[in-house]
C-alpha cells in the first residue's frame, strides 16, 4: 500500500487523492497531521479564522494521526508526531510513503521511521532553486537536506525550478518523476462558466466600471506577495492614454490591507475599513472562499502575481488560467517558468520591476493569449497527468 503523509486537508491536493481513488489501481491512504481548514482555524496572514466551504474529506481513504496539541501547520516545529509510525507501517503493510515536502518536523520524523522500517520514500515538495540563500545558511542547508535526500527513493518534481533544485543536490535522473503542479481544472472551469452570465452583475456589485480593464490580485495581502508593486505599476501615466483605464480588484485580506487602501481610490470595500486615498480605482472584496473565488476570476480581465521568491509556485495562477483569464507573473514565482513563459516571455516580468510589470499589463490589454491557448496550456498541468505518473511509478516499483 502507498501512504500519503500531509499536514492537513488542502483544497489543492484533495482532488488528486480523489482522482487516485477513482482510478483505483493503487491501494493507498492519506494520513493527515491536523484538521486545519476543515475545522475553524486561525490564519495569522489572513488575520482571521476561516474554514473551507467545500468538502475535503469525501471520496478517498484517510486517517488522522496522533500529533502534539496546538498544531501550527505553517511552522517547522508546529507539527510533530506523537507516535512512531513503524507499527502502522507494519499493520497496514505499507510499501511506500509519500511526503509533501520537508517544511514541518513531522515529515522528517516520518522519513526516518520509514527508512528504518524498510519502507520506500517518495518526496513531492514545492521548494525550488529561485530563492537566494544567505552565505551562512548554505553549508548547514546542504548538510541537512543532503541527509534527508539520501533517505528518499523517488522525487516527484512539480516544475523545472523544483527539478533543478533536486539535481543541484545530486539526485539522479532515474529518481526524478514529473508530476506537474495543478488544481482541479474542471471545477474552476465549471464555476467560471456558471458565473459568466452574471459577470456584469458581479462587476456592478463591486463597483467595477463597465468599460474598465479589471486587474485581479488574489491572495493574502502580505509583503512576500508584493501587492503594492501592482498599485505602483498602474500609476504609470501611460495608462491615461488608453481607451480602457485600469481598475484593481483585491480578493484577500492581510496586514497590508490598510496601506493598500491608502494608495488607492477605494470605490468598494467589503471589510469597510474606511480607508482610501488618491490613486487607481480599486475594489476590496475581502477573503473569498472556494465557492466564491470564481466570481473574482469572472469579473476580472487578467490576474497579476508580483510575489518574491517565497512564492514557491503560485497555484492561484493555475486557478485563473483554468477559469479562462490570462496572467502576468514575476520571475521569482515557481510557476512562472512552466506556466507563463510559454504564453509570452514578457508576461514573466522581473520581480520588482514596475516598468516591466506595466508592459506586461499593456500586453494583456492589447493582445492577450486566446482562451484556446490558455486551455491548451492548462491541459499540461492536469491532475490526470499526475495520476498516470504515480501509477507508473508504483507499478514499476512493484514489479
Amino acid at each position: 500500500m502507498l501512504v500519503v503523509l500531509t499536514t492537513h486537508p488542502i483544497q489543492y491536493q484533495v482532488p488528486l487523492w480523489r482522482a487516485l481513488a477513482k482510478e483505483g489501481s493503487i491501494p493507498f491512504e492519506v494520513w493527515y497531521l491536523s484538521r486545519h481548514g476543515i475545522d475553524p482555524s486561525p490564519d495569522a496572514e489572513f488575520q482571521q479564522t476561516f474554514k473551507w466551504d467545500i468538502d475535503l474529506l469525501a471520496g478517498y481513504p484517510y486517517e488522522f494521526l496522533q500529533t502534539h496539541a496546538n498544531q501550527k501547520v505553517h511552522h517547522f516545529w508546529g507539527v510533530r508526531l506523537e507516535e512512531n509510525l513503524k507499527k502502522r507501517f507494519r499493520e497496514k503493510k505499507v510499501r511506500a510513503l509519500w511526503v509533501q515536502g520537508w517544511q514541518v518536523f513531522a515529515y522528517w520524523q516520518a522519513v526516518w521511521q520509514a527508512h528504518e522500517a524498510g519502507v520506500k520514500v517518495w518526496l513531492r515538495g514545492e521548494s525550488n532553486d529561485l530563492a537566494p540563500i544567505p552565505l551562512w545558511k548554505r553549508l548547514p542547508k546542504r548538510i541537512l537536506l543532503g541527509a534527508l535526500f539520501k533517505k528518499i527513493d523517488h522525487f516527484l518534481y512539480i516544475g523545472e525550478a523544483n527539478r533543478r533544485l533536486y539535481k543541484r543536490y545530486g539526485v539522479s535522473q532515474e529518481q526524478l518523476h514529473s508530476t506537474p503542479y495543478g488544481v482541479d481544472n474542471e471545477r474552476f472551469a465549471r464555476q467560471a462558466k456558471e458565473f459568466l452570465p452574471k459577470r456584469a452583475e458581479i462587476r456592478r456589485r463591486w463597483k467595477i466600471p463597465e468599460e474598465a480593464f479589471c486587474i485581479l490580485f488574489a491572495g493574502k495581502l502580505i509583503p512576500k506577495k508584493r501587492p503594492l508593486d501592482l498599485v505602483q505599476a498602474v500609476r504609470d501615466v501611460r495608462f491615461k492614454n488608453r481607451d480602457k483605464l485600469p481598475h484593481l480588484l483585491f480578493a484577500g485580506s492581510g496586514e497590508l490591507g490598510r496601506k493598500l487602501r491608502q494608495t488607492c481610490c477605494v470605490v468598494f470595500d467589503a471589510e469597510k475599513m474606511n480607508e482610501g486615498g488618491e490613486g487607481p480605482t480599486a475594489s476590496f472584496v475581502g477573503f473569498l472562499n472556494q465557492t466564491e473565488i470564481s466570481k473574482a476570476y469572472v469579473a476580472a480581465d487578467c490576474l497579476v502575481l508580483p510575489s518574491d521568491h517565497r512564492e514557491t509556485w503560485g497555484l492561484v495562477v493555475n486557478e485563473a488560467l483554468a477559469s479562462g483569464i490570462p496572467c502576468a507573473v514575476s520571475d521569482t514565482c515557481g510557476c512562472a517558468e512552466d506556466l507563463i513563459h510559454a504564453l509570452h516571455p514578457k508576461l514573466r516580468f522581473p520581480m520588482g520591476n514596475q516598468e516591466a510589470l506595466t508592459e506586461a499589463i499593456f500586453l494583456l490589454m492589447e493582445n492577450p493569449p486566446s482562451s484556446r491557448v490558455l486551455y491548451e496550456q492548462m491541459t499540461k498541468f492536469g491532475i490526470e497527468i499526475v495520476v498516470q505518473s504515480v501509477r507508473e511509478l508504483y507499478q514499476s516499483w512493484e514489479r
